[in-house]
């Protein structure tokens, strides 16, 4: 097992240099300007070299990374300031530190990723496990169909008829704002459901199909079938075995739609007008703002290849059948 977890975190740290070193030199193959970008259009070249200096952008673009990548772990001193660790450098748009600003916005991002996650899976995997046991029953239909449906329906579609029934009309939920964990928690759940709402619903209905497959086929197995000739209850070989048996398949899933779970939440952000991770990747591309979309990118990447290692080690714990040496 700690073999398994060296080798994948070394596998992961050569994923994220690359990520990083590619993401980094296509940025100059771009034909936008950030010197002339931060100056703005009436800016003599005077100025334009002397922004270009500050930013260290008159530097040879592989002394630029490596400024970059050792000012995460060691922070470095720049023409305009000294930037503490981790250093994602200064904002061409902005003029202040990177992650001043992505400390501002992740709360967002991960009250979003998480809460959405959260409702997904309990919803998704429960109509699904409740389907599988009232299997061809009217439920099941009713479930199969429901969730079909909430399958084919997009984030950008659902958000705004969601906001205007049940926050604009109806009054039932607010309809969504930033999160203030340390002045108004409760505030801030109320201001979290209805995006979280919305963006499981897509997820939910994908995991409600898989879970209720994954229960038939395996209630289908030998070994299930033997422990019912055993004199074991349905209910209990239905929750002792079935479901442990199907557990590791969607955790597996859970681990490759991480990607999809912060697409998502990207979305849902921009949807809802809440200032996360993803408004703010979406600005830095827009405004070719190198350290922001460098530090957004490496942030997202890093929680990715960190989670799907999660995933890995839960995998090798809940199948018995899975050896890691």
């Amino acid at each position: 097992m700690l073999r398994f977890l060296v080798r994948r975190v070394l596998g992961a740290l050569v994923i994220l240099l690359l990520i990083s070193a590619i993401t980094y030199f296509l940025f100059f193959f771009l034909p936008s300007d950030p010197a002339l970008l931060s100056c703005g259009k009436n800016c003599s070249p005077q100025n334009v070299a002397l922004i270009r200096k500050n930013l260290g952008l008159d530097l040879p673009i592989w002394t630029q990374y490596w400024h970059f990548m050792v000012g995460i772990f060691a922070g470095r001193d720049m023409p305009i300031g000294h930037c503490p660790a981790p250093c994602f450098g200064y904002s061409f748009a902005d003029q202040q530190l990177v992650w001043d600003t992505i400390a501002d916005r992740y709360p967002t991002t991960l009250s979003l990723a998480i809460g959405g996650a959260a409702v997904f899976l309990c919803v998704g995997v429960g109509l699904g496990l409740v389907s599988a046991w009232q299997q061809g029953r009217a439920f099941d239909r009713i479930s199969s169909g429901v969730s079909l449906v909430g399958n084919s329906v997009q984030i950008y579609f659902l958000g705004p008829i969601a906001i205007g029934l049940l926050a604009s009309s109806w009054h039932v939920l607010d309809r969504g704002h930033d999160p203030d964990w340390s002045h108004d928690p409760w505030g801030s759940v109320q201001g979290l459901i209805l995006p979280c709402l919305v963006m499981s619903v897509i997820f939910w209905s994908n995991y409600s199909r898989q879970t209720r497959s994954l229960m038939v086929e395996q209630m289908s197995e030998d070994h299930i079938r033997a422990a019912r000739a055993k004199g074991m209850s349905s209910r209990y070989v239905f929750l002792r075995y079935a479901l442990r048996g199907s557990a590791a398949s969607i955790i597996t899933i859970f681990g490759i739609d991480l990607s999809s779970v912060l697409g998502g939440a990207i979305i849902t952000e921009v949807t809802f007008g809440l200032h996360g991770l993803g408004l703010l990747s979406v600005q830095a591309v827009l405004r070719s703002d190198l350290p922001l979309e460098m530090a957004v990118m490496l942030i997202g990447a890093t929680i990715i290849v960190v989670c799907n290692i999660v995933v890995d080690a839960a995998y090798a714990l809940i199948d018995p059948r899975i050896r890691l040496s």
